[in-house]
């Protein structure tokens, strides 16, 4: 599967950091869809038009968490993959079929974890 082929849902409500997330992922030729907290993300999610094959969410966001967010994601998009980026990594709790990159990462580190998702 060729990478650019991939779309990507990016929340996170910090803009630096979405910013360099969205960065990152757009040089490995993935195309990417950001939102700034879980209620922009579930409008894009919500559109049925536009194609994802993963959300990238910070676990703690305002308002709604990451963890919400993935849930209410899944209703809408059962089959979505969830990649939760937590700088709490090894203390949070993700349902199996879900996946966690602990902050700070590396690019190296967030493209080998997406690659390893999309596969």
């Amino acid at each position: 599967m060729s990478a650019n082929a991939s779309t990507i849902l990016v929340v996170e409500d910090d803009d630096i950091v979405r910013m360099l997330i969205v960065d990152v992922l757009e040089e490995l030729d993935f195309t990417v869809l950001e939102a700034d907290d879980g209620k922009a993300a579930l409008k894009i999610l919500g559109d049925a038009g536009k194609l994802i094959d993963l959300m990238m969410t910070d676990h703690g966001l305002p308002g709604m968490d990451g963890r919400e967010l993935a849930e209410k994601a899944r209703e809408l998009r059962p089959a979505l993959p969830i990649l939760f980026a937590s700088g709490y990594a090894e203390t949070i709790d993700v349902p199996s079929d879900m996946h966690v990159i602990g902050k700070p990462f590396s690019i190296d580190q967030l493209r080998d974890k997406v690659k390893s998702i999309l596969k």
